[in-house]
């Protein structure tokens, strides 16, 4: 695996090894010692979760007020636009973000360390979204920033490759509802 890093440390792409041939592919999309070594701490992943959505479904900025979660993304078909924000106080980058381009082409995957808020946003027509977590869920901790907080300044794309027309955003309830950083419950960790 190839380990890249992006503009803020603690956030990386990985790229992991891809064999193929006229038959179709492989690749190791998890590997613990290696990844640990790569990242240079240990990893204890408690959970996996997938999920499906429709093509301009924005899912987030997420994040745990308490039991903080550490994500290893990746997409397993389509393509999203993931985003990674330090919502670390004392952070040097506190409030920047980080976005990268995953798809089931590229096999990129996304680490997301804990004390970030975590979205992404779906171009595809769907995507099914893939990611190892840190700990667990916890409802009564989960918190979310507005995506479109103006403070922020999330360059979020307006199309995919090869579209002509704009894609509008769709939101759940909660993630309509969500606070500004300013305003929002956030922690050191």
């Amino acid at each position: 695996m190839e380990v890249i890093s992006t503009k803020i440390p603690d956030v990386k792409v990985i790229q992991p090894r891809v064999f193929g041939d006229e038959r179709g592919f492989f690749f190791e999309s998890f590997n613990k010692k290696k990844l640990e070594e790569a990242l240079n701490r240990p990893l204890n992943f408690v959970q996996d979760n997938v999920s499906s959505s429709k093509r301009g479904v924005l899912r987030g900025l997420h994040y745990q007020i308490r039991h903080a979660q550490g994500k290893l993304v990746q997409v397993l078909a389509g393509e999203v636009f993931d985003v990674a924000l330090d919502i670390r106080r004392s952070s040097p980058t506190f409030g920047q973000w980080v976005g990268e381009i995953l798809s089931a082409q590229n096999q990129k995957q996304f680490w997301v360390p804990e004390g970030f808020a975590h979205a992404f946003f779906v171009l595809s027509e769907i995507a099914v979204f893939h990611y190892k977590v840190t700990d667990y869920w916890y409802a009564e901790h989960e918190r979310c920033i507005k995506f479109d907080d103006p403070a922020i300044k999330i360059s979020w794309p307006t199309k995919s490759a090869g579209d002509t027309k704009p894609i509008a955003p769709v939101l759940s309830q909660k993630d309509a509802e969500g606070e500004f950083l300013k305003d929002a419950d956030i922690f050191d960790i």
